[in-house]
């Protein structure tokens, strides 16, 4: 095991665990004035009963959203670390590191064999995704850790990639290559309610965060011991935008990849639920 998913399971520990109420207020307060948090949209810190619970905590009243049929919303509150267009099946962790988009789908050799983990998918694996766009949402640990669905959509598949949990801010995506296929992920393959076309949600774990949770599906256990594993969904399972999918348990990454064209750009700061790109009226062939 490496030695960053070792210390994202003692933090894990250390954040679920309830300590006397006094103390806890401390804790929570602490964090709070670290990372400059603004809890106007939530409760106050001395609700929280456990670190985690003021990591993982959910919003007072819903959001109102820039949702329409043809576009996609922020599933997240992050600043957009890159975005752009998928050429020769790469695309950008951050400028000047690239990575194989197939191995963040379906791991290290999709480029070379049909399935790199010798699973059977439910779906063909793409061979070609140059036609497609990605967009990199960075959650740094002040951020509201929920992510919810871009657009109306229906989950066909997940999978779930065991790997290390090195931290995905600024400095480690400029030092490490191939970060996003590196590390623990789990990613969802979509069907997008408007033009029928594919989408993946890929979210990506990273240092200090001790879970990478789904509301639909309990098996999926990120940080765990356990291999890859896919889970496939034979009624596909129906979301709305907005709806909440899951949560980190402390801040990380979301990679959309889909046929969209984005309305933001590198480096702006976005709130879930506001409008972030726009989808063509396609149809898959």
């Amino acid at each position: 095991m490496h030695q960053s998913n070792k210390l994202s399971r003692l933090f894990g520990k250390f954040a679920h665990k309830k300590f006397p109420k006094h103390l806890q207020r401390i804790i929570n307060k602490t964090y709070i004035n670290l990372f400059n948090i603004d809890l106007h949209e939530f409760e106050d810190y001395t609700h929280y009963e456990s670190l985690n619970a003021l990591f993982a905590r959910t919003l007072k009243k819903p959001r109102t959203l820039e949702s329409k049929p043809f576009n996609l919303i922020s599933p997240t509150d992050s600043v957009i670390m890159e975005s752009g267009s998928i050429t020769n099946n790469t695309a950008l962790q951050i400028k000047g590191k690239s990575y194989h988009v197939l191995e963040l789908l379906y791991g290290y050799g999709a480029q070379y064999s049909n399935y790199a983990d010798n699973t059977q998918p439910t779906h063909s694996l793409p061979l070609n995704l140059d036609s497609y766009n990605f967009l990199n949402l960075y959650l740094s640990p002040r951020d509201y850790h929920h992510y919810h669905a871009p657009c109306d959509l229906e989950i066909l598949e997940a999978r779930y990639f065991n790997g290390m949990l090195l931290p995905v801010n600024k400095k480690s995506l400029l030092n490490n290559s191939n970060l996003f296929v590196h590390n623990e992920r789990v990613v969802l393959k979509v069907r997008l309610r408007y033009n029928a076309s594919i989408a993946y949600f890929v979210a990506v774990g990273a240092l200090n965060v001790g879970k990478i949770c789904f509301n639909f599906d309990e098996r999926i256990r990120s940080n765990a011991k356990e291999g890859n594993n896919i889970y496939t969904y034979e009624n596909p399972l129906q979301y709305k935008a907005g709806e909440n999918l899951g949560h980190f348990e402390m801040g990380s990454t979301v990679v959309l990849i889909a046929q969209a064209h984005w309305s933001i750009k590198t480096h702006d700061v976005v709130k879930m639920g506001q409008e972030i790109g726009t989808l063509p009226a396609l149809q898959v062939l």
